[in-house]
């Protein structure tokens, strides 16, 4: 019978005192603050045994039987399990349209599982992961990367420092056969940012705002900030005392450089930052007649709209919004206003050096590369590959590369899709008129996973590069065995 008690890591004397009590209560309390246990206290069970004992993790349990792979969870071998929730497998199915976990295709919810398990062992408790040496990379079942790395306060993280990175709430849990680790999230391997060296006809130009500020709410909203030199970011309930939201304002006149804008980056140099992990939101605002010694909480004028740039916080000098797809849709090239916001309710302390600032830090940036064509693309391989029926490849550059841009600056557009099976960037089904990158091949970003029929399948491409070089439609053809 499984057990509803808590199990609560929270000080060394509690954690030495409940090692007994492991044994008899296996539900998760989801909202613990985390503290280093410095414990190998056994579980005294393999991990297959402490999922299927555990309430909170009975929607894994149930993903783990449809796609047959208790025997990973069961082997001697030590190795790391990344445990979704319940939550998580929830939210998965919601956001793929899914009513129950029978309606997934057993080869991706397959596939799924086994990046959740990495063939090594990461207790965020060893000496040897420091905060210092972050991210290790690791190889997960499916043939993917995943990173992982602690917070200095020995939060375990989840792919830090690439596209998309997900904290751990209950760490370091001794199985027989490994380590494991549970987080509210399905995770899934997310391409880092690469150099973007390469042509030389790629020149940048640097604009910084015209006005810069933050609001602040509660008590403070009629205040001003526009003198200050740190700009403030908090998001508590979204209009009381310490909620803060960044405001920013550019003229795009003042880029000077000439030829094609291929990139362009919005980078707030960080003062603080909590670093929790969570969504840090850019927004269009429609107003540009604020002024940065006139802006307050109270007359502001918020966006209603979506985001048009998300990172998640972690522990760098700088936060950097990829805002091209923004620019590209603009009708205008002249004043532009932003917002600066954080997801709700996550309580988060980050601050940014403002143009106020007089100690040698970069105020806020506008990062435009550009391009000026003369572009030509290159096909240097495309071999094709082999699967096993039933099975995942994660697609490499020693099956396709293209030359000619940056990896980044390379896309392919999808005409036809594999017939006998699915391509996967991410958690996502990648679908005909949908892209990937030639920087998303060279990070195994990309996977094809075969249904379990034919003995050969097709993805057929076009290409291009920001620039407008082109490349003609062709096959990558894929062996099934």
């Amino acid at each position: 019978m499984k057990n509803n008690k808590p199990i609560l890591y929270v000080t060394m004397a509690v954690l030495f005192a409940g090692v007994t009590s492991l044994f008899h209560s296996c539900e998760i309390q989801e909202n613990f603050s985390y503290q280093n246990s410095n414990s190998n206290a056994s579980l005294g069970v393999n991990a297959w045994e402490y999922i299927q004992a555990t309430d909170s993790l009975s929607l894994f349990e149930e993903a783990i039987k449809l796609t047959n792979t208790e025997s990973l969870y069961e082997s001697s071998a030590n190795k790391t399990f990344i445990a979704p929730s319940n939550q998580a497998f929830e939210e998965y199915l919601e956001d793929n349209a899914y009513t129950d976990l029978s309606e997934v295709p057993v080869p991706i919810l397959r596939n799924t599982i086994k990046y959740h398990v990495v063939n090594a062992t990461v207790s965020f408790d060893d000496p040897n992961i420091s905060e210092s040496n972050n991210p290790l990379p690791y190889m997960s079942e499916n043939g993917q990367t995943i990173f992982l790395s602690r917070t200095s306060g020995y939060m375990g993280l989840v792919n830090e420092g690439t596209n998309k990175q997900w904290s751990i709430f209950t760490s370091n849990l001794k199985a027989t056969n490994g380590v494991i680790h549970i987080l509210p999230s399905i995770v899934y391997f997310s391409a880092r940012s690469t150099s973007v060296e390469g042509p030389d006809d790629i020149v940048r130009d640097t604009i910084f705002p015209i006005a810069d500020t933050y609001v602040n709410g509660g008590s403070n909203s009629g205040r001003n900030y526009g003198a200050d030199v740190r700009m403030r970011l908090k998001n508590v309930t979204g209009s009381g005392g310490y909620d803060r939201k960044v405001f920013l304002m550019y003229n795009l006149e003042d880029f000077t450089k000439e030829g094609v804008i291929v990139d362009l980056k919005l980078e707030l140099a960080v003062s603080f930052t909590a670093a929790k992990g969570i969504d840090v939101d850019v927004y269009n605002v429609e107003d540009t007649s604020w002024t940065e010694m006139g802006l307050t909480f109270d007359n502001a004028n918020f966006p209603t709209t979506e985001p048009i740039s998300t990172i998640t916080s972690s522990k760098v000098d700088k936060f950097e919004f990829d805002i091209i797809d923004y620019y590209n849709g603009l009708d205008q090239n002249g004043l532009i206003s932003l917002m600066v916001d954080q997801e709700a309710g996550k309580d988060e302390t980050d601050e940014f050096h403002s143009k106020e600032n007089t100690g040698g830090f970069f105020a806020p940036m506008l990062i435009a590369r550009y391009a000026s064509g003369g572009t030509t693309l290159i096909i240097e391989k495309n071999t094709g590959f082999i699967v096993n029926s039933g099975e995942a490849y994660a697609l490499n550059n020693d099956v396709l590369e293209v030359s000619g841009s940056i990896p980044a600056d390379v896309s392919f557009t999808i005409q036809q899709a594999p017939l006998n099976g699915w391509l996967i960037r991410g958690a996502s089904v990648l679908q005909v008129g949908e892209t990937f990158t030639q920087e998303d091949i060279d990070a195994m970003n990309v996977v094809y996973i075969n249904n379990g029929t034919g003995t050969e399948d097709t993805i057929i491409v076009d290409g291009k590069d920001k620039a407008g070089a082109t490349l003609d439609t062709f096959n990558i053809n894929i062996t099934v065995q």
